[in-house]
């Protein structure tokens, strides 16, 4: 499960924790993006983002924080992370992509990406009872998909984001933020403060 994480907040975790029970697996990678390629923004400094992240899972012990994107130069392009990971762990039979619906609809975007399809199966966010429906393009490559029903989280790193540049405080933001210590860490780094550009 890759993302910028910019910060990690509940509907993150939650749909971690979704994809672990339904596809019954062994652990979730959380790995938080180095270079992102498609985002114009400048994000948090890696190792607050990666910070965070280990404070947000730590409860869960199959929960596994994966530095490899971070510690790689260049782009983070998905499919070098998938090969690097195949080929660091070629005893692993299957791997999963934890994504997003918007992330399952924007794929044919992505660098490399029917070679991606043939690599993983993708567990994908949805609405309770509604199942992905695949754009065109990506629709005429046959892909493995399984859809992953998510309860409604009204919140993003964007507003978390906006609601701290606006002079809210993190301790405010727990339930959303999930973990105190995610909260804490913020406060005490001043990430996201007013004044801060991104």
């Amino acid at each position: 499960m890759g993302g910028s994480f910019d910060p990690v907040h509940v509907a993150h975790v939650a749909l971690a924790e979704s994809a672990l029970v339904a596809l019954r697996l062994d652990e979730v990678r959380w790995i938080p993006v180095g270079q992102p390629w498609q985002k114009a923004r400048q994000l948090a400094p890696a190792e607050h983002r990666v910070a965070m992240v280990e404070r947000a899972v730590a409860h869960e012990p199959r929960f596994i924080v994966d530095r490899i994107e971070v510690d790689r130069s260049g782009p983070s392009y998905t499919l070098e992370t998938v090969l690097a990971l195949q080929t660091a762990h070629p005893e692993v039979s299957e791997w999963c992509l934890i994504i997003g619906l918007d992330q399952y609809l924007n794929l044919p975007s992505w660098h490399g990406w029917t070679d991606l399809l043939a690599r993983v199966t993708l567990a994908v966010a949805t609405r309770e009872g509604v199942d992905p429906e695949a754009p065109l393009e990506l629709a005429a490559h046959p892909h493995r998909m399984h859809p992953l029903p998510m309860a409604p989280h009204a919140v993003s790193s964007t507003d978390i984001r906006t609601r701290l540049n606006r002079g809210e405080t993190p301790e405010s933001l727990v339930p959303t933020l999930l973990s105190e210590g995610v909260a804490r860490y913020i406060a005490n780094h001043q990430l996201y403060a007013p004044g801060d550009p991104r």
